[in-house]
């Protein structure tokens, strides 16, 4: 069982009552002077406390997703899971053991519901992977949506835009998959033909839980910047059939993770041409979750200012993208914010903006936006006209 194992949290937790219950009924008989009675006590309120701690910290880590297995926990990043998933046409990018990127355990894909059920040619179908970062040696979870046109032979050489849907932080996968909704969105949309078959990709942004890294290369840190625009972009080419071209790849998120989409898109349209951001800052600030991310000295200031939207389009050429901010006129407290980045933005980029009349930072309003949203990345991305190689024999989908 894993860290984020619905079964151990519930175990651990019935072991803190009983551990409740036993002190509190022992308690009279451990109550003498001496010093067996005092190292009972302790003892008593020592293991007491270490369940209610452990309870409490699989409790966090199942809704938050810092550890997604106990190999992460203990920094043990660098064993290979499993074998390398490949989807035809094209050998696995070399550099890293088992290839850019392998199957994982659940990762609590299992406790999600909604998913696709059925034969993958009819419904689709979600994975769960790890991806290898090939420069940065980052492993970050991930699940991965295929939808059922790319299991169909008439598609089997066919290349697919593929949407980056990028969690808050705190935050992980599951938020994605069980609270958003978003593969499940992905599916019904590609259902009424409101969306192009599309390949989703969610992953969280931070790449050195629990820092949140804001999709930021620290300097003589974790870069996580270099993860989302060379590592993952390569590991997902070399394992699925997705489009080559810039124009087939969007970033979405919610939160810190609409930043991330932000960011990625205005600083690397050459990767990213478009993002969907619900709730998003166009700053990146130091806090206590993220330490220092832009290190110390003059080239600090520089490297913050980049890192401000706002002051891009104001000091920069504008890229060659397209973007969805969303946010509320009542409730959301970066409201004054997207509003400047909307009037901000000058060609050749290009702005939409989803408006609700009144809403919160939290999944009750991203679960109204999601739906539009997925639908704009569809209408923007372009389909991908380049084809696979012809896959081998073992490939073909079966009819």
């Amino acid at each position: 069982m894993g860290p984020t194992s619905r079964s151990l949290g519930y175990a651990v937790a019935v072991a803190a009552v009983v551990c409740v219950v036993l002190t509190v009924w022992l308690w009279p008989r451990l109550a003498g002077r001496g010093l067996r009675p005092v190292l009972g006590r302790f003892a008593a309120i020592a293991v007491t406390q270490l369940a209610l701690v452990c309870s409490l910290a699989l409790g966090v880590n199942s809704a938050f997703e810092f550890y997604g297995s106990w190999d992460e926990l203990l920094g043990r990043n660098e064993k290979a899971p499993d074998p390398v998933i490949q989807h035809g046409g094209r050998d696995v990018v070399a550099g890293v053991r088992g290839g850019l990127v392998q199957a994982a355990g659940p990762q609590g894909l299992d406790r999600v519901t909604g998913l696709p059920a059925g034969p993958p040619e009819k419904v689709g179908r979600v994975e769960s992977v790890r991806v290898m970062g090939r420069r940065t040696r980052v492993v970050n979870p991930a699940f991965v949506y295929l939808p059922p046109q790319y299991f169909q032979r008439q598609f089997q050489r066919q290349r697919f835009p593929v949407v980056v849907a990028i969690s808050g932080y705190p935050g992980g996968i599951m938020n994605l998959a069980q609270y958003l909704q978003v593969p499940q969105t992905a599916g019904r949309l590609i259902a009424r033909d409101a969306m192009p078959p599309t390949v989703v990709v969610m992953i969280r942004p931070t790449v050195a839980p629990p820092r949140d890294t804001q999709c930021v290369d620290v300097p003589g840190g974790p870069r996580a910047e270099t993860f989302f625009t060379k590592d993952l972009p390569d590991a997902l080419k070399s394992a699925y059939r997705v489009g080559h071209d810039p124009s087939a790849w969007g970033a979405l998120g919610y939160s810190s993770g609409g930043s991330c989409a932000l960011q990625l898109a205005m600083r690397h349209p050459g990767v990213y041409t478009a993002a969907a951001a619900l709730s998003a800052d166009y700053r990146i600030r130091d806090d206590l979750t993220t330490g220092s991310l832009f290190g110390s000295g003059p080239p600090a200031a520089q490297r913050q200012r980049e890192h401000d939207l706002l002051w891009r389009l104001d000091r920069l050429p504008a890229p060659r993208i397209s973007v969805l901010v969303a946010s509320s006129r009542q409730g959301e407290p970066g409201y004054a914010d997207t509003m400047r980045f909307v009037r901000a933005a000058k060609p050749p980029m290009t702005v939409d903006s989803l408006i609700l009349p009144r809403g919160s930072h939290h999944f009750t309003t991203w679960r109204r936006e999601i739906t539009p949203a997925m639908r704009w990345m569809g209408s923007t991305l372009t389909f991908p006209q380049d084809v696979a190689p012809r896959p081998r024999k073992s490939d073909r989908p079966s009819s």
